[in-house]
This record gives structure tokens, C-alpha cells and sequence, in this order.
């Protein structure tokens, strides 16, 4: 189904003589799919799991509209009606975002017994309102509600979206960090005459695939049936690692 939705939007695409389309794998599960399917190929029934996905923390069902709703209207899959809804939704966003970044909790104007009965401490400083929303078991509305600010008329989709956002922060920067650090790797050559019987985190089936098809970069290595990011991210270490001593040995 997923295939066909895609091959009908450029078979119209292609009837008017415009540039085809499908999602990136930091855009769709759809993506990673035909990525998978067209550069690895497969010898059995394709099963789509988290684990082919090395930006899984992204691609979440909560933020799918933010993902893809432009790209949709741009397309022409997205109706007039839905895209204002969505622009409506992205500006009480942007101002709830705004209204988090400007809140800062100040304990010698909060009243001490709500704010400890909330975050289950007292506060002996001014602290950001957006760190304490970190914080599991802590929502934006009763943390604006402590700060006086008033969030009655704000869509619970946005508040929704701002607690999410908030409690998986620190785990998307760090995808983010290491995506970056993927495609920096991405043309890292892989020695010829590496043996990857040495590479013990790899497991033999995987040793003795890359040993035949013997790709060139971490690029190329990626793009093989059966290789995981996990694994280029063990094969990447290990050829930093083992760049090192071959310096230090010099």
C-alpha cells in the first residue's frame, strides 16, 4: 500500500512532467522502506521494524504532521482546509513554545508549597520553566498554571506536542549529534585487507557477508542486505580505534 501510494503520486507527477518524489529516511518509515528495498534489496516477505531506522527518535507518530504535511501541500496531496488547520496548529505552537522559553520560575514569587507539591523539591534558585518540563510526570499545563499563565484556549494537540517534544529533547539532540556524524562517515574507506573476523562485535553471519561483497566505504557498507546502523556504528569505531593505535604505534 505504501509503495502504491508513492508510485501513483509520481505516476501523476510524471504525466505533468515534473521531478518525482519519495520520502528520505529521516522523513518516513516509507522512506526507509524503499530506501531498503531498492539499495539492499530482499530474498524474503519485507518486515518493517524500528530497528532499520537510524532516526526511529524522529520519525514518531506525534510529530508525523510536522514531518510531512508541508512536503504534502507542496505535492498537492494536502488540501487547502487540512494545510490551514496545520498552519493554525504550527503558529500556537511557535507562541506556547514561546511563552515555555520566556517562563521562569522564580521562588521567591512562586508559592513554595504548590511548587514543591509539583516538582517534589523546593527550588532555591530561578530556573527555566523548560528544564523542569523535562522532567517526567510534569506537564506544560500545570507547569504554566504554577507560573500564572493561562493555557485554557491552547489545542490540547499543542500541549500535547509540547510535553513530547520536551521529554524526548535530550534524546533527539543526541540522534541529531550522531546522524550528523553518520554522514560525515559516510565516504570513511574501509581498509581493503581488513579482516573482519577481528571485528568480534560484529556476528559471523555479518563477518563473512562483508568479507564477500568487501564494500569500500562505511557508505557502500550501509547499503548491504542485512547491515544494521548498529553494526556500521561497531565497524565505525572499530576503524577509529584502530586508526589510533596505528598512530601512536608511528
Amino acid at each position: 500500500g505504501a509503495q502504491g501510494l508513492i508510485a501513483g503520486l509520481n505516476a501523476a507527477r510524471e504525466s505533468r512532467e515534473l521531478e518525482t518524489w519519495s520520502p528520505g529516511r529521516d522523513q518516513a518509515y516509507i522512506g526507509v522502506m524503499i530506501d531498503d528495498l531498492i539499495t539492499r534489496g530482499t530474498l524474503e516477505p519485507y518486515r518493517m521494524f524500528t530497528s532499520r531506522a537510524e532516526y526511529r527518535l524522529l520519525l514518531r507518530e506525534d510529530n508525523a504532521d510536522q514531518r510531512l504535511t508541508e512536503k504534502g501541500y507542496e505535492l498537492g496531496l494536502v488540501d487547502e482546509n487540512r494545510w490551514q488547520i496545520y498552519s493554525a496548529k504550527c503558529e500556537a505552537l511557535t507562541k506556547a513554545n514561546a511563552d515555555l522559553d520566556a517562563c521562569v520560575l522564580d521562588p521567591s514569587i512562586l508559592d513554595a508549597e504548590q511548587t514543591e507539591a509539583l516538582i517534589g523539591s523546593k527550588l532555591s534558585e530561578k530556573i527555566k520553566a523548560r528544564e523542569i518540563l523535562k522532567r517526567p510526570n510534569i506537564s506544560y499545563v500545570e507547569l504554566m498554571n504554577l507560573a500564572n499563565i493561562d493555557t485554557k484556549n491552547i489545542d490540547p494537540a499543542v500541549i500535547e506536542q509540547i510535553d513530547i517534544d520536551a521529554k524526548y529533547s535530550g534524546y533527539i539532540e543526541r540522534q541529531q549529534a550522531e546522524i550528523e556524524r553518520q554522514k560525515r562517515y559516510e565516504t570513511m574507506p574501509i581498509p581493503s585487507d581488513l579482516d573482519y573476523a577481528n571485528v568480534t562485535s560484529l556476528s559471523a553471519e555479518l563477518q563473512q557477508k562483508l568479507s564477500q561483497h568487501r564494500p569500500e566505504t562505511l557508505g557502500q557498507m550501509a547499503r548491504i542486505s542485512g547491515v544494521t546502523p548498529a553494526a556500521l556504528s561497531v565497524l565505525r569505531i572499530y576503524l577509529k580505534k584502530t586508526e589510533v593505535k596505528l598512530s601512536d604505534s608511528a
